[in-house]
């Protein structure tokens, strides 16, 4: 009897892994095998707003700022606002001192990027500077651009699209296997999910930072109306439910900072985790309301799309893991033979480690030439990577019932920025010493 039911618990799940995840198969053929639609080049220069939201940024702030003064871009349609967030370093005076605009806040009950960037637009909006702008890009303080990011960018923005993310590179992806893991997801995200996306023809989805809003769309919301942990995938989720598809545009490079330790990756993933509960309870049955009534394809495939990503993959091990437990228990207090449940456990764990596996070479392989990997770093990334995202289930059980709060990331500018690969396409590296000012 427990045979059987753990026979079809383990059906139940590996069914439930098929629905939930095998429409990837199409982003996959359509980001690897169907040709590239081509970009135009275009003269039409458009003026941007760069918003950046900052706390105790001292040490990175500041090459920010450069590499977008540093851009292939008319100099004069680009304007740097930086918001100083409860800051209690000198982030402010180094981004006045780089040429940003800069404003500061301090507000300790409503904290987060979304509060800090809604502050920022309100503000600009009261001294009539929105309709200066015809887009508006978002940066975290430890972003690096390639030099050709913002002209890039501008041609797919060319090309009709209101909102475009970006291919997501990392300071310091091979600094320790947990920096690691986080480059090799991001990799993957851009190339094989938002490639993918883009190619088929459905909204990509913003992760974070690195992205471009128009105008437009920023006057329409008065602001920046998300305010739940993740932010950046509760706008991904209005957008879809609006109809407003989000564009990729693989040629503009940005490089972003990862953590290093295990207490900062958990801090930061628990409330990635947090949020994407929050985002499911706001949006969840909008999207599959949706999903079931539109008619349109695409926009039947990004409502999808979305309500698969992230969440259920949680929710289908920590229910692997409860049933096999109580399969476990129930043969024990029954006297029957248990032996299969920590056998259909190992089988479980290593066929999905298997596939991440898999994925961390796939993505190691396509993505070579941005990422600097000795042979030797190269096989334990292959072997940590299932590990890192093995990690995200025990994160997931303690987001249920924990109240999360945003904490702050420490960055180390000074140390990791000047790592990046020096060639033609990218800016120079600037060293913290030349932006660090005195408390």
């Amino acid at each position: 009897m427990i045979t059987l039911l753990m026979k079809i618990l383990n059906w139940c799940s590996v069914t439930a892994i098929f629905v939930c995840f095998s429409y990837q198969f199409i982003l996959f053929l359509s980001a690897y095998v169907k040709k590239k639609k081509p970009i135009k080049e275009t003269n039409d220069y458009r003026k941007y707003a760069v918003l950046i939201s900052a706390r105790n940024e001292e040490a990175v702030i500041g090459n920010l700022i450069r590499s977008i003064r540093k851009q292939d871009y008319p100099k004069e349609l680009i304007d740097i606002y930086v918001l100083a967030d409860n800051c209690t370093d000198a982030t402010a005076k180094v981004a006045k001192r780089c040429g940003a605009i800069c404003y500061e806040r301090f507000n300790t009950e409503y904290i987060g990027k979304g509060y800090a960037l809604d502050y920022l637009l309100k503000k600009m909006q009261v001294e009539g500077k929105l309709e200066q702008y015809d887009g508006y890009y978002i940066f975290d303080a430890d972003n690096l651009l390639d030099k050709s990011y913002i002209k890039e960018m501008n041609k797919v923005f060319n090309e009709g699209y209101q909102v475009v993310t970006s291919y997501r590179n990392s300071i310091n992806s091979d600094e320790n296997w947990i920096s690691t893991g986080y480059a090799l997801w991001f990799l993957h995200e851009s190339q094989f999910l938002n490639r993918g996306r883009m190619q088929f023809g459905s909204s990509c989805m913003v992760s974070g930072t690195g992205y471009m809003i128009s105008g437009e769309i920023i006057k329409k919301m008065g602001g920046w109306p998300f305010h739940l942990l993740t932010e950046d995938i509760e706008f991904t989720g209005e957008c879809i439910l609006n109809g407003i598809r989000i564009g990729y545009c693989e040629d503009a490079v940005f490089y972003d900072e990862q953590p290093v330790t295990m207490k900062d990756s958990w801090n930061q993933r628990l409330r990635w985790v947090k949020g994407y509960f929050q985002v499911y309870k706001k949006c969840g049955k909008a999207l599959l309301n949706r999903f079931t009534r539109q008619k349109e394809t695409t926009d039947k495939f990004s409502c999808y799309d979305m309500l698969m990503t992230n969440l259920p993959a949680f929710i289908i091990i920590i229910f692997q893991a409860l049933s096999m437990a109580a399969c476990f228990i129930l043969g024990k207090a029954l006297g029957l033979d248990t032996s299969f449940v920590p056998i259909s456990a190992l089988r479980f764990v290593g066929g999905t480690c298997a596939g991440m596996f898999a994925l961390a070479l796939f993505t190691m392989y396509t993505e070579r030439k941005q990422l600097n990997f000795s042979w030797k770093k190269k096989v334990i990334a292959a072997f940590s990577f299932p590990i890192f995202m093995w990690t995200y289930c025990v994160i997931a059980v303690v987001a249920i019932g924990k109240k999360v709060e945003w904490k702050q990331i420490a960055h180390r500018g000074d140390e990791n920025q000047g790592k990046i690969v020096q060639d033609s396409r990218f800016c120079r590296s600037i060293p913290y010493t030349e932006t660090k000012l005195a408390k």
